[in-house]
């Protein structure tokens, strides 16, 4: 692989901060909720899904040794007896004879050509694989537990507007009820009236299953069956993380789980090209026996030593084109492993700018929510004021009100966009899945650092 082929632009397109920094190892913490963090432990701990990962690593572990092995001699042993006239079955002895036998047994095939080398080479790049993979469903986990927290606490907050509104609404079509009742109002504002409160009262139910179903995903996350989940800060008390963390794109190759995930499985499979060409080559296998052999069972353990030693030398001449094609297969499925590579270190790339430009514009948008928020509140109120003084129609009082409720659900629905766009950002660098001995190992490189900063007096 040439470098130049994998070298990639030295900063986001979006980047405000192009300095290389470090994504915070436990960036949740940056949201300051105690609920959140406690989920995240949670769902790390039980999440199903971990536990296949890490029963994977497990394999891959075992797998390592048992392929280690190979390479070494391997001691057995063989014990029987035997009665019979014939030998072989073909000859006729004149008397029954017995047989007795017990000896250890030695057998090494040594890969002169690198076999086993290379298939333990491959082993234990698919044990850092699977670790990698582990990791990978670690952050991802992580991610989706705070994604599906935000738009919990976002269908809670338009819930909460839903009954709000519906509650002002019911009070409001009374009035016009009454109205209408006296001659005062036509008809057609108590309908208007009836609408706007039907239009509240569908939205209930609508973030009422919306809740229960952001419930059950988070209990499934958490490795439980579904059930009710206690939140923290409301979503509009949610702090958002005031600088963007981020890292130049050498550094996210190095960090992101999923790409060292398949750069280790593409060593992996590049290593069993190297086995399969060694088996078209001759191999060399040892074989040695020490042991007893006697007619009476009474003088096995007095009978005398024997033993014996093989080499033998065996190899393919003419498959046709069988190893030669195994080699092939291996080589084709080296060369998916490495495309596979290119295309998740592209998709990194593609994940970090989308998340930067969402953060970037979302933060524009939510100031533009907020003033249209503030505005259409102050108009419902003056348009409401203005219809008792019966200084203007009935329209006007409902098309404040139908802009203060879009208003409202539109400004809760960017504000969890915002937050949301945080967690694919610290996803897609890959933050937050580091051991601790690894965690602990930056901060002590982060202090080293600072300290010789101080000392040089930056």
């Amino acid at each position: 692989m040439s470098n130049s082929e994998y070298d990639g632009p030295t900063s986001f397109r979006f980047d405000s901060i192009t300095t290389d920094t470090i994504v915070n190892l436990r960036w949740w913490d940056l949201f300051n909720d105690d609920v959140l963090d406690t989920l995240i432990a949670r769902a790390l701990e039980n999440n199903k899904d971990v536990m296949v990962a890490a029963a994977r690593v497990d394999a891959a572990a075992a797998n390592l040794g048992y392929t280690k092995a190979d390479q070494w001699p391997s001691f057995g042993y063989n014990a029987g007896a035997g009665s019979g006239n014939s030998v072989n079955g073909v000859t006729t002895l004149p008397d029954v004879t017995n047989n007795f036998f017990a000896f250890p047994q030695m057998e090494w095939e040594i890969g002169f050509w690198g076999k086993y080398r290379r298939l333990n080479e491959s082993a234990r790049a698919g044990l850092l694989a699977s670790e990698y993979g582990l990791r990978t469903v670690q952050i991802s986990l992580i991610s989706a537990v705070a994604s599906t927290y935000f738009s919990l606490l976002d269908n809670m907050a338009k819930l909460e507007i839903s009954q709000r509104t519906l509650e002002a609404r019911d009070s409001s079509t009374q009035i016009i009820q009454a109205r209408f009742d006296y001659g005062i109002v036509p008809e057609i504002d108590l309908n208007q009236a009836q609408i706007q409160q039907a239009i509240s009262a569908v939205s209930v139910p609508i973030y009422t299953r919306a809740i229960a179903f952001n419930e059950s995903t988070l209990s499934i996350l958490l490795g439980g069956y579904p059930d009710e989940v206690i939140t923290g800060l409301q979503l509009i008390d949610q702090i958002e993380p005031p600088d963007i963390p981020n890292g130049l794109p050498s550094q996210l190759l190095t960090r992101r789980p999923d790409v060292m995930q398949a750069e280790a499985e593409f060593a992996s499979q590049n290593a069993l090209i190297g086995a399969a060409q060694a088996m078209r080559w001759p191999s060399l296998s040892l074989t040695g026996l020490l042991g007893v052999a006697t007619s009476d069972l009474s003088a096995l353990s007095s009978a005398g030593l024997g033993w014996s030693a093989t080499g033998v030398i065996f190899g393919p001449i003419f498959h046709f084109g069988k190893n030669k094609r195994r080699v092939e297969i291996e080589k084709a499925n080296t060369e998916a492993a490495l495309r596979t590579y290119e295309n998740v270190t592209l998709q990194a790339f593609a994940e970090v700018e989308a998340a930067l430009i969402s953060i970037s514009t979302l933060r524009e948008e939510l100031l533009a929510q907020e003033r249209r928020y503030e505005a259409a509140m102050n108009a419902e109120y003056l348009s409401a004021q203005r219809y008792d003084k019966g200084q203007t129609s009935y329209l006007e009082v409902l098309e404040s009100q139908r802009q203060s409720f879009d208003a409202q659900l539109s400004y809760s629905q960017t504000r969890r966009d915002l937050l949301g766009a945080h967690v694919g950002l610290y996803k897609a660098l890959g933050g937050g899945w580091l051991s601790p001995e690894e965690e602990q190992a930056f901060i002590e490189a982060q202090q080293a650092v600072d300290s010789t900063n101080q000392a040089q007096g930056r």
